[in-house]
């Protein structure tokens, strides 16, 4: 059992240390990467990204994503972050911004409700969270491993890959949909804050379903974000608490 106890402990003490609180939601995480090395490896995936896509050469589109990102990166408060937003050529229609994905924003609200979910990402440190997530299930996983070191090795195989599938579906995923409902609230705050008027993101999940009808999809609980008919109905329920900072410009 001491082999157990030593890990055990040392995650308990990795979770006492590194707790903080996501701005607006107020609800507390686990943040063992530090922000700086957060940032830069942000930084490599985004030019990671740009070197393998094509960057739109159309100026009224990019002009468009500049103009209406600037605007939700103001809101945000957050001046020491250094944005920058690209328009990648590309028939996906997922939140990243693509092409694909501007027929069904179609305006600039609809656009500043895409913005403002990947900057909320940003700000509530979703990737940092994420790794920091997936390595205390890790170590957890290892400290259940060395526990049953001394039972038959395939036995502890079993269990292992049973621990495995049961922390994916029970912790991970679960955690990934909390993200991205969470992203879609910030955001939700950040456009109306920018002048954007926040029924636009309902809107937009409608026109999202819309588009994927017919699509094969898991089911939400085996899924990393939550089903379009659960956003909208997150959304429809946030959207009171958005108008309060929403001033038309």
């Amino acid at each position: 059992m001491k082999a157990f106890r030593l890990p055990a402990l040392t995650v308990v003490l990795l979770v006492l240390a590194a707790c903080q609180t996501v701005p607006i939601t107020g609800r507390s995480q686990i943040m063992l990467l530090p922000e700086r090395q957060e940032i830069q490896m942000g930084l490599t995936a985004y030019r990671e990204v740009l070197n393998k896509a094509t960057v739109s050469g159309d100026p009224a589109l990019n002009d468009q994503v500049t103009r209406v990102g600037r605007r939700i990166a103001e809101a945000t408060g957050r001046r020491d972050y250094q944005w920058e937003f690209k328009v990648l050529e590309s028939k996906q229609a997922n939140a990243f911004v693509y092409t694909g994905i501007l027929p069904i924003t179609r305006d600039d609200a609809g656009l500043a409700a895409v913005l403002g979910h990947e900057v909320a990402h940003a700000i509530a440190r979703h990737g940092g969270e994420r790794i920091s997530q997936m390595l205390l299930v890790q170590t957890g996983l290892a400290a259940t491993q060395v526990a049953l070191a001394r039972n038959d090795p395939q036995t502890v195989q079993s269990v292992a890959s049973l621990l495995g599938a049961g922390a994916a579906v029970g912790l991970l995923l679960p955690w990934s949909r909390s993200q991205e409902s969470e992203a879609d609230h910030l955001g939700l705050i950040y456009m109306a804050k920018a002048g954007y008027h926040p029924s636009a993101a309902r809107d937009l999940w409608v026109r999202m379903a819309e588009a994927g009808r017919g699509q094969a999809r898991p089911p939400e609980f085996l899924s990393t974000h939550p089903a379009p008919e659960t956003r909208i109905r997150q959304i429809e329920a946030w959207i009171p608490e958005a108008l309060l900072h929403y001033q038309p410009r």
